[in-house]
């Protein structure tokens, strides 16, 4: 596949990731919604590691590691966001994390992130331009 053709393969998976983020917020399914937010800002990663790097992303789902090796300098308060967003990741997938997850992911906190993971997919939609 050509490095357009991977450009536009993350890209799409990631506005569906988001769509599917924001459609898991109505029901209340906050942890749900807050995995498929990291699922959709790793994908706008991995899509423009493809458009800086002319190669395949790295298989890792460490969002301040993607943004580090795509070359996209962020200030620490982004880097900070970056790796809220990663634990969604692993807290969404295993047991023993789930419970306290669970808890955490209330209706305010979820929109909160909701928010800022939209803003954050914004400009890397931007990047990609």
């Amino acid at each position: 596949m050509t490095s357009e053709g991977l450009i536009k393969y993350w890209r799409e998976s990631a506005s569906d990731s988001l769509d599917t983020s924001k459609t898991l917020f109505m029901p209340g399914k906050y942890h749900h919604c807050l995995f498929f937010l990291h699922l959709a800002i790793e994908k706008m990663l991995k899509a423009v590691f493809v458009k800086q790097k002319n190669a395949t992303p790295p298989p890792t789902h460490d969002l301040v590691r993607l943004a580090e090796t795509a070359g996209i300098a962020a200030p620490e308060t982004r880097k900070l966001e970056l790796a809220e967003i990663s634990s969604f990741n692993v807290s969404a997938r295993y047991d023993d994390y789930k419970k306290q997850f669970y808890t955490k992911a209330t209706k305010e906190y979820t929109e909160k992130w909701l928010d800022k993971g939209k803003t954050i997919f914004t400009e890397l939609e931007a990047a990609l331009s």
